[in-house]
């Protein structure tokens, strides 16, 4: 079900098309991770989300061109700010099935690099999950090892077998 790494073509490939630059912490996880085959769920990343390799990131990037937003106060926020529509300079790297989002905001601000969610639904984000990829990891990870929470999330394990995130 997950892919093997799609090497750093893909990845030059993706920065070529948006103009974006990947942050380093997003570089390094896609050397290990490629995402799911045919984007099938795997909800690694709490609440809901199936992390995408830089494929299909450049492809969640481009769907969502139609929601980009069109003023200028929007488009000259910083990161992290809330914003309305999704941010061109935000670069989808999970999915949750339903248009939803997590994204590393590339904007300039002091929070570069920060994760963000983006629901699709209301069309907006209303503040920064994590502070990067780096933290969002060490906490799913921390997580995992101690069944601690993660937002209002906890993890589980299905009858099945699989990673499942519960309310806390």
């Amino acid at each position: 079900m997950l892919r093997r790494p799609t090497g750093q073509t893909a990845v030059q490939t993706l920065a070529q098309k948006t103009g974006l630059t990947p942050p380093g912490d997003l570089r390094d996880w896609w050397t290990v991770y490629g995402g799911t085959e045919h984007l099938a769920f795997a909800e690694v990343l709490p609440p809901f989300y199936t992390p995408l390799g830089p494929v299909a990131a450049l492809q969640s990037w481009e769907l969502k061109r139609r929601f980009w937003p069109t003023g200028t106060g929007q488009l000259d926020s910083s990161a992290g700010a809330p914003t309305t529509g999704f941010h061109p300079l935000w670069l989808p790297f999970a999915f949750d099935g339903c248009g939803d989002a997590l994204a590393v905001d590339l904007r300039p601000g002091v929070l570069h690099g920060c994760v963000v969610e983006w629901d699709r639904e209301r069309r907006e984000m209303d503040k920064p999950e994590w502070t990067s990829i780096d933290e969002m990891l060490d906490q799913v990870a921390t997580s995992l090892e101690n069944g601690s929470p993660v937002g209002h999330c906890v993890p589980a394990v299905t009858a099945e077998g699989r990673l499942d995130w519960r309310p806390a």
